[in-house]
């Protein structure tokens, strides 16, 4: 009996010590990171006042790992599908992930019009991003500001289609011809190549649009009315050539299209269908337009496809755009059904009734449950403005250092790494197989809270690199721009007629 008690006593020792063993390791596994996740648990104030609540504990796997090289569509209905009021429902794919036509592995190899083979590497994609918001910043700022460069620029360039990343396809002609475009809130005059490319095509995925081929295409001529009204839509005054009415665009990054203004049959369903639709119709196109067919745009002109649909979407649109490139999102024209969660700011004065822009109030920033010191006056003097185009979102200089001090002092458990182009907050996150990122949320007027999802909130770069997705302008009267990074998982809502816009949470992955 001695003997079996004494085994037993021994068997037991031994199941704690490896209990205690078993413990040690998942306590210093990964430096501590699950040691600080149980800290942050108990609402410890060493780390800035972040809570459990305030902050997301993640897989670092989840949010280093490549895009998945196959397409995996939030609606497997196909490329366009309704919702149940009726609303036209695009669906809306990342230009380079594996859902897009432009990507190799959709590719028809019978098509001569190749697309490029990998996507750009992020400080390709930042320094565009960067191009475009100084080409916004040259139109937006003062013509007093000593700094602005506008006699390099036409009036309204500035709009860089090079990091336009979303793309909807739409149905062009008679009979139909359907094109990859990228969609632009920044932008108003929609447009795609024409053959014959009179003096030259840029290499697109799809084939390039015939315009001989269609009974519905007509072009518009230099009497019209209509041609004048090219000139607040692209910024440039309108040519002629021979009684045809010719349009001309230039961007930020020098990229431009030009050629006949005219009007075609536009599909955006197979039940909603547009004749007369005004486009450009493009002959000479040079740029950064990454095997699209063109651009579609969804500013405010007159001669944006909101306006041109108003008669039936009542200049009422909403998109949701998907966290990772192998999702997808959609673009609704018209009111459907509403979001439970949906709340609206209204849209802030636009100081030049002639730009597109949809202009914003920013309140408050939070960061980790902690409202970021910023006074008012900070974002009335620079302004802000939504842009489906603008990657990262860039903010006045007080209120991005504001920002990341916060930030930092939350995320003082990780190491800081080297700066990629912008972005100047990063973190080597390779030792590490769970992180716990702050919470960000940005407040609008109307004390409408906007939660950034964690692929708003860090930036990966690389298998070990990640980060803060924001950045700070170079002065302070510089407009602030709420880009598409921030924007992904969130239905946000454009009523222009009620002059506000909404958000709400859940709107796609």
């Amino acid at each position: 009996m001695a003997s079996a008690s004494a085994a037993a006593a021994v068997v037991s020792l031994l199941y704690w010590c490896a209990f205690l063993l078993l413990l040690l390791f998942l306590c210093s596994t990964n430096n501590g990171s699950y040691a600080y996740a149980y800290i942050n648990n108990n609402n410890n104030n060493n780390n800035g006042g972040q809570g459990r609540h305030d902050a997301l504990q993640i897989q670092t796997t989840s949010l280093l790992r490549g895009t998945p090289w196959h397409c995996s569509p939030s609606n497997p209905q196909g490329n366009q599908y309704y919702d149940d009021e009726g609303a036209s429902m695009m669906r809306v794919v990342h230009r380079h992930g594996p859902c897009s036509k432009l990507s190799t592995t959709t590719q028809n190899t019978t098509n001569i019009h190749t697309a490029p083979t990998r996507p750009p590497l992020t400080r390709n994609i930042l320094s565009l991003d960067q191009s475009r918001v100084d080409s916004i910043q040259s139109i937006l700022r003062p013509h007093s500001n000593p700094n602005a460069n506008d006699a390099d620029l036409p009036a309204k360039s500035g709009l860089l289609i090079g990091s336009a990343n979303y793309i909807i396809t739409v149905g062009l002609g008679t009979p139909k011809r359907d094109l990859s475009l990228a969609f632009d809130t920044g932008s108003d005059l929609t447009w795609t190549q024409c053959k014959p490319c009179i003096k030259r095509c840029y290499t697109q995925k799809e084939p390039i649009f015939n315009p001989s081929l269609s009974k519905s295409y007509k072009n518009v001529s230099c009497s019209s009315p209509r041609c004048s009204q090219l000139t607040s839509a692209t910024g440039n005054s309108h040519d002629c050539s021979s009684a045809t009415c010719v349009y001309g665009i230039q961007y930020g990054d020098q990229s431009f299209s030009s050629g006949y203004f005219a009007e075609e049959t536009l599909r955006l369903t197979p039940t909603d269908v547009f004749p007369n639709f005004l486009f450009g119709c493009g002959q000479d196109n040079e740029g950064l337009f990454e095997g699209a067919a063109g651009l579609l745009g969804l500013g405010r002109d007159q001669l944006s496809l909101v306006s041109q649909t108003a008669s039936k979407y009542g200049k009422y649109f909403s998109y949701c755009l998907p966290s990772i490139s192998s999702s997808t999102g959609h673009l609704t024209l018209g009111k459907g059904s509403t979001p439970e969660n949906l709340k609206f700011t209204p849209f802030a004065r636009n100081p030049r009734e002639t730009d597109s822009f949809y202009f914003v109030d920013i309140t408050k920033i939070r960061v980790g449950g902690v409202t970021l010191s910023i006074s008012q006056t900070v974002f009335k003097r620079s302004r802000t403005i939504i842009d489906s185009g603008t990657v990262i979102t860039r903010l006045p200089p007080v209120a991005y250092t504001a920002l990341r001090t916060t930030f930092r002092k939350q995320m003082k458990k990780y190491p800081l790494t080297d700066p990629v182009s912008v972005l100047d907050t990063c973190y080597d996150l390779s030792k590490y197989k769970t992180v716990l990122i702050p919470k960000i949320s940005i407040f609008f007027s109307g004390d409408v809270e906007v939660p950034i999802d964690l692929s708003g909130i860090m930036y990966a770069v690389d298998e070990s690199q990640a980060c803060l997705a924001f950045a700070g302008n170079s002065h302070a009267s510089d407009v602030g721009i709420m880009g598409n990074a921030q924007q992904q998982t969130l239905e946000v809502v454009y009523d222009v007629a009620g002059g506000k816009l909404g958000f709400a949470t859940g709107g796609c992955s």
